[in-house]
Order: structure tokens, then C-alpha cells, then sequence
């Protein structure tokens, strides 16, 4: 699959509400496949489909448990809390300490169409909250107490 160039920090598409997806088909599974390479290649743990230019809300997330694959995904549950140092490959060079829930919930439609619930802690709940942040134009630097420069 391509490997897409991952747009940075001055692209609008970054700070736009990302479109839903009105249903699963094969543009949409040639799509986490080309989020999932191009994830891989940048050697991230998560991606959103406006990090590759793409207004459509599609998240892949592999943060050592697997890949998730999620179509309209959504955070229905948050328990607890947790402050971490993020990245984002969108705005290489800076990370920053970001308060997050510690437990996350998140239910969306996997690439046959069904709707699904993960269930993650630790690393996994960071970054399906950052990701699902991304579809709605937040940047990890908006929720950031420090930032620094790498």
C-alpha cells in the first residue's frame, strides 16, 4: 500500500471537524490499510486520517496490543486520570505533558461494518484519545501543560 506524506501543523485540515463515514465500503478498508503502512513507516503508534489529508473519521492505533482499526469511533466512557509526555507526527520536534483519562472506552464500526467497544488502559487510552482528539481538530498542544522541544 502507499505510504502517505503525513501533513504538519499549518494545514487546515488538522483544525477541521473530520466528516463521518455514512458506511463501510472498500475505499474506506484501502484507507486504514494505507493509515495503518503509513502509521508503521513514520514508526507511530496512532493515526488519524487528517494527519494523511483526509476529512473522514478513520483512526488506526497500534500501541503494543495489536492494531485497532475504528470508523467513527467514540469515547463512551473515561474513568480515572493520568499525565504523560505526547508527540504527534504532525508537529515533529515538540512534545508536551497532557492530562488524560487513565481508562477510555471507545465504540466504532471495524472494516466489515460491525460496531465494536475497545476497552484500553495505559498507552492504548492515550492514544485513541489523542486520535479521536485529531477528528475533531484538537492537537495535543491545545491540551498540553508544558511543552519542550525535542
Amino acid at each position: 500500500m502507499p505510504i502517505y506524506k503525513i501533513v504538519e501543523l499549518g494545514d487546515p485540515v488538522l483544525r477541521e471537524k473530520a466528516r463521518s463515514v455514512p458506511e463501510v465500503n472498500d475505499n474506506i478498508r484501502k484507507l486504514l490499510d494505507n493509515l495503518a503502512d503509513t502509521m508503521y513507516a513514520a514508526k507511530g503508534v496512532g493515526l488519524a486520517a487528517p494527519q494523511i489529508g483526509i476529512s473522514k473519521r478513520v483512526i488506526v492505533v497500534d500501541a503494543g496490543e495489536g492494531l485497532w482499526e475504528l470508523i467513527n469511533p467514540e469515547i463512551i466512557d473515561k474513568q480515572g486520570e493520568d499525565i504523560a509526555v505526547e508527540g504527534c507526527l504532525s508537529i515533529p520536534g515538540v512534545a508536551g505533558e497532557v492530562k488524560r483519562a487513565a481508562q477510555v472506552i471507545v465504540q466504532g464500526w471495524d472494516r466489515k461494518g460491525n460496531l465494536i467497544e475497545i476497552k484500553a488502559d495505559g498507552l492504548g487510552a492515550r492514544v485513541l484519545q489523542h486520535e479521536t482528539d485529531h477528528l475533531d481538530g484538537i492537537l495535543f498542544i491545545d491540551k498540553a501543560v508544558k511543552l519542550v522541544n525535542c
